[in-house]
């Protein structure tokens, strides 16, 4: 419990890093970010692979198949579609809603580990509510202070912003469904597997970036006006760029997958799902830094109730 723990808790931390990256590189699109960071991930993970050759020539067809999917959905998808829900309904709403999978992924785990799905009869709802309405009430807190205050949105944004909240609904699906189906794989594998399993996901996540980076390339020269579309393939600022791709394709994709996978190995679920509010109190810890500011006291006050639903919840699982 205390290494699944500590493991969730370092995954947070580095995952958080990727919510202030695009502050510090505003003139870059969202896609864009998503592209460098996974190119950066899969080509890291080309190098990192020799060290884990022995284990990564045991997994069979069906395991790099998984490991496609799991990069395609919990890489490309939900990171390119919250980046662009946040370009296009602005931030405080997308990450409200992004804010809610702790809860989303631990009902949905629980719900379906108390069908039988993994064997395990899940821990009575009751007994889940507890930790599940605090989180939720932190979250709420956090996201609905003054300093989150969202802007009315005027009828002649209504589709965008429509467009965005879909696209953000997207991002909570895909990220739902990636721990839950990594965390069943894993479970179902003998131990030691986790630093091999991230590298894998590098391996699979690298050829569907440069496919997607090459389409959306293609697609941009085609339908935009001339000399208005990214300027490939590094941007304005390349130096700036190609380091903080490096820093989150080692740090927040690979070390955060690595510590994510142990987690997932050693807790279960529904627990594992609630312990993702580590990656939203890392973000907010990043953006105070990065605005350099103390939280307001309603941030202040949401923190404090993220952190009691988190120890709510492993009294919970502990006391199974």
């Amino acid at each position: 419990m205390l290494a699944g723990l500590l493991a969730a808790l370092g995954a947070g931390l580095l995952w958080g890093l990727v919510f202030v990256v695009p502050l510090m590189l505003a003139e870059y699109p969202g896609v864009v970010l998503t592209f460098g960071r996974y190119l950066a991930f899969g080509v890291l993970a080309v190098g990192l692979a020799w060290v884990d050759r022995a284990a990564l020539a045991r997994l069979t067809r069906a395991d790099w198949i998984e490991a496609a999917k799991l990069g395609l959905v919990g890489n490309l998808i939900y990171y390119s579609t919250l980046a662009s829900a946040i370009q296009l309904a602005g931030a405080p709403v997308p990450t409200l809603m992004i804010g809610t999978l702790p809860v989303v992924i631990a009902v949905t785990a629980n719900l379906h580990e108390r069908r039988g799905g993994d064997g395990d009869d899940g821990v009575p709802w009751g007994r889940l509510a507890a930790p599940l309405v605090v989180i939720a009430a932190g979250l709420i807190v956090v996201q609905f202070g003054p300093a989150h205050a969202a802007p009315v949105q005027d009828a002649a944004g209504g589709v965008r912003y429509a467009a965005g909240l879909a696209l953000a609904l997207v991002a909570v699906a895909s990220w739902t469904w990636y721990p839950i189906r990594n965390s069943r794989w894993l479970r179902a594998r003998s131990p030691g597997l986790a630093r091999a399993w991230a590298t894998a996901q590098g391996l699979a996540t690298l050829p569907l970036a440069l496919a997607a980076a090459a389409g959306f390339a293609l697609w941009e020269r085609a339908v935009g006006p001339p000399g208005a579309g990214f300027d490939w393939p590094f941007g304005p600022r390349p130096v700036a760029f190609v380091g903080l791709m490096l820093t989150t394709g080692l740090a927040a994709s690979w070390l955060g997958t690595l510590l994510w996978n142990r987690a997932s190995q050693a807790l279960p679920a529904a627990l594992a799902g609630q312990l993702i509010v580590f990656e939203t109190l890392a973000a907010l810890a990043y953006a105070f830094l990065w605005y350099r500011r103390w939280p307001t006291l309603a941030e202040a006050a949401g923190i404090a109730l993220l952190v009691a639903g988190v120890l709510l919840g492993v009294r919970t699982f502990r006391g199974r």
